[in-house]
Order: structure tokens, then C-alpha cells, then sequence
């Protein structure tokens, strides 16, 4: 008897739908094969099935299984497929009645018949809104990454047994409410800048990173706050738009990172991967292409410490993604484009030990140490980075100062100047693709919204000169100068606005 049930398979981004042909042959030896490309991950789902078939109280049927997964051209990586496997073969042995409507099926089974957490849900999801599909199964930990969507009716599954009862009408399994945007719960930052003692510089230079989207490198000796300084930065940023939220939980779904029962991510990503994170782990990419590091940060923040002992190759390997917000991994079966529109924040010590030019501590290292320390970032690499600011060590009395006295600024006041500026650059770049904040502008746009001062364009022109500034140098300073003048509130970018900038551009003696 045959039986068609429906699934999907995630490649990249996107969820593909996929028919789960299942014959169960009356003639011919007992066998259990699965043809159409399948991984080994689904090689061993017959294994699984079977024996969650067997575990949940029902009969495995004593036949020739054929199990085609069409379209058969397109490779399938995962252990999606194990709930359509399973129903399909209960199905053609009689034991669920017949699937009128269709449906898709989704998720990894136990060998006890229950299902697991299985990434891509989300993914699957969108696909059935785009395909008029009313009625999904997903396994019950991971069903409110679905229950987002509207238009569709999502079945949190706990085991096999639950599903053909369901499916038999004699307990129905009740479908999710949909998650509205509005009342998931919003967390406050990891750390607050009212934490950091001192580095009242580099607490600007944050602020401004954070209100333009511009990329930002520190060196200090060991200890300054460059990571707490860091991991304060997703405090200031303005909350995700529902269309970002959408971009980050798509890649956070497809690389298994939603927790059981998690479901939107609401707060823009912080990504701090080791420096001994490989190229594949950085980028992405594998066999069936998968997210990397720089795409889990997307919308957010990728803190790279330590950033000179990172491979020269990992390092070179930013340099697109960096200028276009997207990283192209190409295949022999094909091309995968992954979003990586993140805020680069990178952090080194002045030399391997860490201590040059530091006022209390000697540095131990040779010139030849300092020199090959210090080749290890490009010029080009470089280039891309807007702001770059020194972190010295911080002053012994404000260590030791009272802390009921003391009184720093409070993320939440910095943040909502950061908001502030953003939502002029929103109006600014209104109906222009892709452009959602000051770095995001391309030279062509500077023209029109970067209007100088008489004085600022003097001191701009003296700049370029005595620096010999590059001309990506050049344009990122216009840029930089455009959000300070934002977060200014004001419209003509003065001479005041193009000094700050030149602090912060004038690159740090590595």
C-alpha cells in the first residue's frame, strides 16, 4: 500500500517541501530502504522509526518498506523526516486512518516513540504560510517557535502515540494559540555601563558605535574593561523591528540555538566566539551549508577578543561580509547567501604580553615579538573598521572609589539617545533597500545627506592631508561624523562633529 505524507527540508535560509513516499509491498523480502538523497543522519532514522514503531505499542509490519523522499535530486540532511517516516508506515500497515487534509509532519523521534527538539521549526513554519498549509506537527519542546506565525495551526506533539490517536480521532491534540510579538518578554542587558568604573572615552566611542551601526577596535593592556565594556554595548541598542527579529530567529532556528520552548528572539544577538574558531566555524558553510558565527551575530554585535591571534585566513575571511552584509558560501550542489549585517567589535592586547606602553607594568616582549604581533592584522582588514580608540588601564582611585558615591551613566540613558539617532537615520534612508542605519549608506549617498559646515569641510580637507587618509578612510570618517551629529540632533555636520570623529579615526599605534 502506498501513502504520501508531507514534510520539509531546510537548505540555507529556506525550507523546501518534500513528499514522503511510503510503499509497504505485500511481495518480496522484508527489507527497510530509503532512497532520494538522504544523509546519514536519515540512514539511521530506520533504526530510529523502527524501533520507536515498536516502543509505542504498535506492529511493525514484516514487509518490503520503500521509502522514496521526492524531489529525489535534492540533497536531505537532518533527522526531520522521522515523524512523516513513521506515520507513513503505521499509515500503509492500517493503523492511522487515511490524512485528508494536507499537512506537513516534523521532527526527530526517541526510541521510546517520543519526539526531541528538532532545529528548523521556524523555517517550516513560513513555509507552510507561503504554501497555504493549515495544519502542522512539530514535536511539543520546539512548537512555539511556530506558534509566531499567524494563518496556521500548529499541534505540539509529545510522542508517536499521541499523534495517531489524534489522527484517528480519538484524542485530539489542541493547537497552539498564536504567539503575539507583543507579549513575549524582553530581558535586560548582561551588563550596564554604569558598572564599568571610569573609561568615560571609550563609553563615547560605544554610544556612537552603537547609534550608527559602525564597527569599533580597542587596544589595552590586560584588565582595562574592553569585554565588560563589550558585552554592555546589546544594552544600548534599540530593540529588534519585527522584519530583523524575523531575519534572527530564522538563523537561530536553523542552527538549533531557540532553547525547548523558546520562541521570537527579541533581543539583538552578542556572538564571542574563541580565537581558535575555525574558518568554517566563522563564515559557516559544511557540506550542507550552515550559519557561521558572523550570521548568528546578524542585527547584533560579534565581539572578536584576542583578535590578532585569530587565523590570518578567518581574519581576511571578513573582509565581504564586512563591506556587503552578506556571506556567500558556494557548494558543488549550489550557492547559499547567509544575512551578516552585524556590529563588529574587536579587542587586542598592544603586544603578546600585553603590558606596552603601560605606565605601571614593563613589557617583556622583544621588538621582533611586537612586530610580528602587531603584522598579524592587515591594512585592508583594518580599513573597515570605523573607530579605534586606546583603553588604558584604569585609575586606581576610581577602583576604590565608594560605590553609593559613585554614580555612572545608566545604559538605559545612553540607549535612549542611541534609539533617538537611529530614528532620524530611519527617516533619513526611508524607502531606500537596505540602508537602515549611518554605516549601511553607500558612497553615492553621502552627497546628499552628509551636508557640511564651512569650518568642518576646512578641517576635513586639513585631515586627509596631514593623515593621508585613504579614501574608505575617508568616507567612514563622513560617516562617523553623520552620527555624532545625529546624536547632536542636528542636520549640517559642524567642525566640532568632524574632530570627535578624527579621534576615533585616526588609527590606534598597534
Amino acid at each position: 500500500m502506498l501513502t504520501k505524507i508531507w514534510s520539509a527540508a531546510n537548505y540555507g535560509l529556506k525550507a523546501v517541501e518534500i513528499e514522503v513516499e511510503v510503499n509497504v509491498a505485500e511481495k518480496g523480502f522484508p527489507s527497510f530502504n530509503i532512497v532520494g538523497l538522504q544523509s546519514k543522519s536519515g540512514e539511521e532514522a530506520k533504526e530510529r522509526v523502527k524501533t520507536a514503531i515498536v516502543n509505542s505499542d504498535f506492529e511493525f509490519p514484516n514487509a518490503k518498506i520503500t521509502i522514496n523522499l521526492a524531489p529525489a535530486d535534492l540533497p536531505k540532511d537532518g533527522s526531520f523526516f522521522d515523524l512523516p517516516l513513521a506515520l507513513g508506515i503505521l499509515s500503509s500497515a492500517g493503523a492511522v486512518n487515511k490524512i485528508e487534509e494536507k499537512s506537513y509532519f516534523f521532527g526527530e523521534v526517541s526510541l521510546d516513540g517520543s519526539l526531541r527538539h528538532t532545529r528548523g521549526v521556524f523555517l517550516l513554519a513560513i513555509l507552510a504560510k507561503e504554501n497555504g498549509i493549515k495544519n502542522i506537527y512539530v514535536p511539543r519542546e520546539c512548537a512555539n517557535e511556530a506558534a509566531v506565525i499567524e494563518g496556521i495551526k500548529v499541534f505540539p506533539v509529545a510522542n508517536i502515540t499521541e499523534v495517531v490517536r489524534h489522527l484517528n480521532g480519538q484524542k485530539e491534540i489542541i493547537p497552539l494559540k498564536t504567539i503575539i510579538e507583543s507579549e513575549l518578554e524582553y530581558c535586560g542587558p548582561e551588563f550596564d555601563f554604569a558598572e564599568v568604573l571610569g573609561q568615560e572615552f571609550a563609553k563615547r566611542a560605544m554610544e556612537i558605535a552603537a547609534a550608527g551601526g559602525h564597527n569599533l577596535f580597542m587596544v589595552g593592556p590586560p584588565g582595562s574593561g574592553k569585554t565588560m565594556l563589550s558585552r554592555a554595548v546589546p544594552g544600548i541598542l534599540p530593540p529588534l523591528s519585527e522584519a530583523e527579529s524575523l531575519e534572527v530567529t530564522k538563523i537561530y532556528s536553523i542552527t538549533g540555538n531557540i532553547p525547548a520552548g523558546g520562541s521570537l528572539i527579541r533581543q539583538r544577538p552578542f556572538r564571542s566566539p574563541h580565537h581558535s574558531t575555525s574558518l568554517v566555524g566563522l563564515i559557516g558553510g559544511g557540506s550542507n551549508p550552515r550559519p557561521g558565527e558572523i550570521s548568528m551575530a546578524h542585527r547584533g554585535v560579534l565581539f572578536l577578543d584576542e583578535f590578532p591571534e585569530f587565523t590570518r585566513g578567518a581574519l581576511e575571511s571578513l573582509r565581504q561580509p564586512l563591506e556587503d552584509g552578506f556571506v556567500t558560501v558556494s557548494r558543488a550542489a549550489g550557492s547559499v547567501q547567509f544575512p551578516a549585517q552585524f556590529m563588529l567589535i574587536a579587542a587586542s592586547n598592544p603586544c603578546p604580553c600585553g603590558y606596552l606602553g603601560d605606565e605601571k607594568k614593563e613589557c617583556k616582549c622583544s621588538l621582533h615579538q611586537i612586530m610580528n604581533y602587531q603584522r598579524k592584522l592587515s591594512g585592508p582588514v583594518m580599513d573597515r573598521i570605523d573607530l579605534h580608540l586606546t583603553v588604558p588601564s584604569v585609575d586606581v582611585n576610581k577602583l576604590m572609589i565608594d560605590k553609593d558615591k559613585y554614580v555612572g551613566e545608566k545604559s538605559v540613558a545612553i540607549r535612549k539617545r542611541v534609539i533617538a539617532a537611529r530614528r532620524i537615520q530611519q527617516e533619513r534612508f526611508k524607502g531606500l533597500k537596505n540602508i537602515h542605519s549611518n554605516s549601511d549608506m553607500k558612497n553615492k549617498h553621502l552627497k546628499e545627506y552628509a551636508q557640511f559646515s564651512d569650518p568642518a569641510n576646512l578641517l576635513l580637507k586639513q585631515a586627509v592631508n596631514k593623515f593621508s587618509l585613504s579614501a574608505r578612510t575617508y568616507f567612514r570618517l563622513i560617516k562617523v561624523a553623520r552620527t555624532i551629529a545625529d546624536l547632536d540632533k542636528k542636520e549640517v555636520i559642524t567642525d566640532a562633529h568632524i574632530a570627535e570623529a578624527l579621534q576615533f579615526r585616526i588609527k590606534t599605534d598597534l
